[in-house]
């Protein structure tokens, strides 16, 4: 049974840095979803619920990529600049973005409770996203300099 963990384990994480940058890139997704959840809570009363959402997930998103920048990836030495590096971030969490969002209007829409309590669904989405745009971000984003 040991071993059976340890080949999942190995084919899913090809070492244990990409183990560790997983767990780094989830406690950066929290505090991007404490991010979400406190911007969409101080504007919904101002813009709205659905514009709240979008302009929360573009703030938690930039604010994701910086700290997993300085953090999460911090070894590598990056092939793009900052500010490419922040758009192709951006670029390519967009299938989350899809993926977070999409379940996120779909219970605003059949729950009443999730529309007057929009934390559980934030939640929800946010677990969903978050491995499509961990393996997107170590391909696309995060990637070495030749």
């Amino acid at each position: 049974m040991r071993n059976l963990f340890k080949q999942l384990f190995t084919y899913i994480f090809h070492d244990t840095q990409q183990f560790f940058q997983l767990i780094k890139f989830g406690m950066v997704g929290s505090s991007g979803l404490i991010i979400d959840i406190c911007t969409i809570y101080l504007l919904r009363s101002l813009i709205g619920l659905s514009a709240a959402t979008l302009i929360a997930y573009f703030i938690a998103t930039s604010s994701n990529w910086f700290m997993n920048h300085l953090w999460t990836f911090k070894t590598i030495k990056h092939r793009h600049s900052i500010v490419k590096q922040w758009i192709r971030f951006i670029m390519t969490n967009i299938l989350g973005f899809c993926c977070n969002r999409g379940i996120v209007f779909s219970l605003f829409f059949i729950s009443q409770f999730c529309k007057n309590n929009p934390f559980i669904p934030l939640i929800i989405g946010a677990a969903t996203g978050m491995f499509a745009n961990f393996h997107l971000s170590r391909k696309l984003v995060y990637t070495e300099a030749p």
